[in-house]
């Protein structure tokens, strides 16, 4: 079977995602090890991983489900750097920097949902 989300841009960017949330968590204090690293990361992963499982589901009904999981994800991800942000674990260029990556994340996954959308509402 074909691992056609390995071909989405969507997938792509949220696995560069995770792996700068991984990056920029490793900054935060050790006790945040079991809290919010552990939140941040869990999250991170999740839309990607949630992006996988869709895809290999068969319909696109269920695919835009888990398209919508990640977005849920996505929004875990953006309310939880405020939060370090806040406690003063990141620095404004990184906020910022993580910011843009959510709202041009957001926007793939935006459109993978439109595009499922269309799809399933033009399925005969």
């Amino acid at each position: 079977m074909a691992k056609t989300y390995e071909n989405l841009e969507a997938w792509k960017k949220s696995i560069e995602f995770a792996a700068h949330i991984y990056n920029l968590s490793k900054k935060f204090p050790k006790e945040e090890l079991y809290g919010l690293i552990s939140q941040i990361r869990r999250a991170a992963i999740s839309i990607s991983s949630n992006i996988a499982e869709g895809a290999g589901r068969g319909s696109n009904k269920e695919f835009l489900r888990f398209v919508h999981i990640s977005l849920g994800s996505l929004n875990e991800v953006e309310s939880q750097i405020y939060v370090a942000h806040k406690l003063g674990y990141t620095k404004e260029t990184d906020l910022l920097e993580i910011l843009k990556k959510i709202q041009e994340l957001g926007n793939l996954l935006g459109g993978l949902c439109n595009y499922l959308k269309h799809k399933e509402q033009h399925k005969e």
